[in-house]
Formats: C-alpha cells, sequence, structure tokens
C-alpha cells in the first residue's frame, strides 16, 4: 500500500489575529492582578479585623480600644476617615474618637461634628417621653451629614447594647464614584458590633468591680453589728439566759442587748459582784439590710444611755422615741421594742412595749403561758406617744422567750405560717422536757426549720432570747 500525504492548508497568521490573542493575554493577566488584589484587600479585611478581636481580648482600658474603631472602620471599607460618637446615659451625646488624614481637611472635619454633637445636646432637652430612639439617632445623622457637606459619602452604624444604642460609627469618603455597597456597611456593622461586646464588658466589669466594694463593705458591716451584739449572756443571779441572732442578709435590723444599771459594778475586777438591776431588749427595725442594720446599731447607742437615767420602763421608751423621731421619719422606718427590767433580788420583771410581739411567760407552777404586753406605739410613729408599763413577779421554773417576727412570718412551700400558736404549742414542750434555756433555744430554731422544709431559707431576720428562772441551787 502506498501512502499519499496530505497536505492541509492552514491560513498565516494575520496582523489582526495576533492582536486579538494578545488582547485575550491582555485581559487574563488584568483579571489575575484585580483577582490577586481583591484576595489581598480581602486579607488585610481579615487581618484588620482580627487586629480588632485581639484588642478586644487583651484592652483593659475601654478608651484604648475606642480609639481603634475609627481607623478600622475606614481601613475596612477604604474610605478616607472614620468618627465616633457615644450617647451617654443621662442622655448627652460625646464626640469621642475621629480618624483621617491630618490637614486643613481634617481639622474642618473635627470642628464640623464637633458642632453637630453640641448642637444636638442643645436640641435633646426635650421631656425624656419625647426622646425615642430613632428620632435622636435621625436628628444626629442630618446634623452630622449637613456639617460635613453635600461632597460626602457618609454612612453611620449604630452601637448596639442590650438593644439600647451607645452611639453611631460615622464612615465618610470624600471620593464622588464612592459607593458604600452592601458588603462596606456589613463591615461596618461588624466593627459596630465589636464596639458593643467592648463596651458592654467594660460596664460588666465596672459592675463587678462594684459588686466586689459593696459586697466588702456589707462584710464589714456585719462584722461590726457582730460585735455589738452581746458576745455572751451575762451572769445573773438565779437567772439563766441564751440568745441567738440568725439574720436573713449578711447584715440585719434585729437587736437583743442586756444592760447593766451600772457598769462600774460589771467592770470590777470582783467576778461575784454583780449590778442591781438588768435591763433585757429586743426590738426589731422594719426593713431589712444595710439601712436597717444602720438604725439598729444607732437605737443600741441610745438606749444604752438612756438606761444609764434609771428610769422606768416607760419613760425609757418615751425618751428614746423623742431622740430618734426626726431620724426615724425622715428615713420612714419606725422600731418595734419590748424593753424590761429585772431585779435579781425580789424577782420582779419591770416592763413597756412598743408594739413589738410581746414575749411569753411559761409559769411553772400552773404549767401555763401567758403574754407580757402593754400598750404603746412604735418608736418614731409618733412625737409624742404614751407608753404603758407592768411588772410580773418571776418564781423557779418560770421561763420567758423574747422574739422577733422572723419566727411568727416564717413560712413554708404552701404559704403556711409559724404563728404565734405553733409558737406557743412548740415553747411549752420545751420547757417540760428541757431544764437548760440553750436546749429550748436550739429546739426551737430547730422546729422552725424544720416547718419551713429543708433548702427553704427564711427571708427574715430570726432573733430569739430565753430567760428561765434557777428552779434550785443546784441548777
Amino acid at each position: 500500500m502506498t501512502i499519499v500525504p496530505v497536505h492541509r492548508n492552514y491560513p498565516e497568521p494575520t496582523d489582526q489575529t495576533t492582536s486579538e490573542t494578545s488582547s485575550q493575554i491582555t485581559s487574563v493577566y488584568a483579571l489575575k492582578q484585580m483577582v490577586a488584589r481583591l484576595h489581598k484587600e480581602q486579607q488585610n479585611v481579615n487581618d484588620l479585623l482580627s487586629s480588632l478581636g485581639f484588642a478586644l481580648r487583651s484592652f483593659n482600658n475601654l478608651n484604648q480600644f475606642l480609639e481603634l474603631i475609627p481607623l478600622i472602620g475606614c481601613r475596612v471599607t477604604d474610605a478616607d476617615g472614620g468618627a465616633l460618637v457615644l450617647f451617654k446615659p443621662n442622655g448627652q451625646v460625646r464626640f469621642q474618637q475621629l480618624h483621617c488624614q491630618e490637614g486643613r481637611q481634617c481639622q474642618d472635619i473635627r470642628q464640623a461634628l464637633e458642632v453637630a454633637t453640641r448642637q444636638f445636646i442643645t436640641e435633646t432637652t426635650l421631656p425624656a417621653e419625647l426622646q425615642e430612639i430613632s428620632i435622636q439617632t435621625a436628628s444626629l445623622d442630618y446634623q452630622v451629614s449637613n456639617y460635613l457637606g453635600n461632597d460626602v459619602q457618609l454612612f453611620g452604624a449604630s452601637i448596639l447594647v442590650n438593644n439600647s444604642e451607645r452611639g453611631r460609627l460615622y464612615v465618610f469618603s470624600h471620593d464622588p464614584q464612592y459607593i458604600w455597597t452592601p458588603a462596606r456597611q456589613k463591615l461596618i456593622r461588624l466593627v459596630t458590633d465589636q464596639t458593643a461586646v467592648a463596651i458592654a464588658n467594660d460596664e460588666l466589669a465596672t459592675s463587678l468591680r462594684e459588686k466586689e466594694r459593696l459586697d466588702r463593705e456589707l462584710e464589714i458591716g456585719a462584722e461590726i453589728q457582730l460585735q455589738l451584739l452581746p458576745p455572751e449572756c451575762p451572769e445573773i443571779p438565779d437567772i439563766t439566759l441564751a440568745a441567738r441572732c440568725q439574720t436573713a442578709n449578711r447584715v440585719g435590723g434585729d437587736y437583743y442587748d442586756f444592760i447593766p444599771s451600772n457598769y462600774d459594778q460589771l467592770n470590777s475586777k470582783n467576778k461575784k459582784q454583780q449590778p442591781c438591776r438588768w435591763s433585757i431588749v429586743i426590738g426589731d427595725v422594719m426593713g431589712k439590710g444595710v439601712p436597717a442594720g444602720l438604725i439598729m446599731t444607732m437605737t443600741r447607742g441610745m438606749l444604752r444611755a438612756e438606761v444609764l437615767n434609771r428610769h422606768s420602763p416607760a419613760r425609757v421608751l418615751q425618751h428614746l422615741n423623742q431622740v430618734m423621731y426626726a431620724d426615724l421619719e425622715s428615713s420612714h422606718r419606725f422600731v418595734t421594742l419590748f424593753y424590761s427590767e429585772y431585779n435579781p433580788e425580789t424577782r420582779i420583771l419591770s416592763y413597756s412595749n412598743a408594739a413589738h410581739h410581746p414575749p411569753m411567760l411559761w409559769q411553772a407552777a400552773s404549767k401555763s403561758i401567758v403574754q407580757l404586753d402593754t400598750l404603746g406605739m412604735l418608736v418614731g410613729l409618733e412625737v409624742d406617744p404614751e407608753y404603758h408599763e407592768a411588772q410580773v413577779k418571776l418564781n423557779p421554773g418560770d421561763t420567758i422567750i423574747y422574739y422577733t417576727d422572723g419566727f411568727t412570718d416564717a413560712a413554708n412551700q404552701n404559704g403556711d405560717r409559724y404563728d404565734d400558736i405553733k409558737l406557743s404549742e412548740a415553747f411549752k414542750f420545751a420547757c417540760q422536757n428541757y431544764q437548760e434555756p440553750q436546749k429550748i433555744l436550739d429546739y426551737l430554731f430547730a422546729q422552725v426549720k424544720q416547718f419551713v422544709g429543708e433548702g427553704n431559707q427564711n427571708p427574715d431576720d430570726m432573733t430569739l432570747v430565753v430567760m428561765r428562772v434557777k428552779s434550785s441551787t443546784a441548777e
């Protein structure tokens, strides 16, 4: 077989085809350059946003972080400059930071923004109910745009913290061809979101520091209050005592005290020498926490000073009300107080009540309970109220409990209260089964705890004083 070569006629390259090929190569090269440039710009944007995130994690000073915001805002959008304006909690607007190329134009922009924010402060001195956030923002945007001029391409984004607008980030360009594309707007909103996180973190840190400061102050207040309560029960002839104050918060408004009528005898080196009479008092300030604790401290000081005058129980309460009335009235708080005075020589307990829960007296002879009560108003309620007083002679084995309403107001999960009847029944049982006041006190506290339920806490202060007349010299 003979193979005959086939000859094909290929067109000779012309100037036109060469030009088209060169144009295609140029287009491909330009496209590659554009893609590379876009990739580089995207990388720069990512680096800038990463740097902002690093600053958010690293900076402890909010102002240092806020200085970066206008710079990052204009860099990620390739704009000429940026400005940060913050809204203060009191309704004022503060021009926080500006970034732009230094020069005359930058000075003009700074001046324009300062004038715009000052003007905004002046015009927003309206009633609070008329200052809606949307109206404020629109008004500020209009003023900033007006002062910057129509040749500036401006975009503003809100800084939202817990759905509350706390400022605006403005980014601008003097290029008439500059367009605020959706991508650029999204980048600005990413920056404002980071700014909102920084502001929220700073406010949270400030709140935590304030809470730590208040906690420390409460600890100090609790320590002082604990020191003001009697460190131990005094030794009184033929009498045994037990007392406990259990506060709902670290600082409470309950008060009890044992006050000798003669401090010289109490401080004497002769331990057997005792004051002739002892005042036993229990009180409750209306309210809880630090304010109640402060009033309790004031009550303690004034009452101790008044006892030294050796007036009758009714006169003591009357004088106490006179000196405390003005302070209590201005604070809108009152004090319930039961004041009693015991004479060891006669075993007579004289007492007067300023609207406090009347103590319960268990009489050993009849095995019955009576209440010790007299007419009288709360301390601080009236200018010159009348207080009455009464006396009771105590016999061996008789027991008295002084208590605050934390006992009778204690409630279980069903809402039932540990009322006076339940307390009276528990007290009667304790007196018949226990001889020592401390055991009676422990039993009554345990009964209330059991009634309220495990894991539940009584929201009120609970104070209890148990006083028992010795039934024999052996006790």
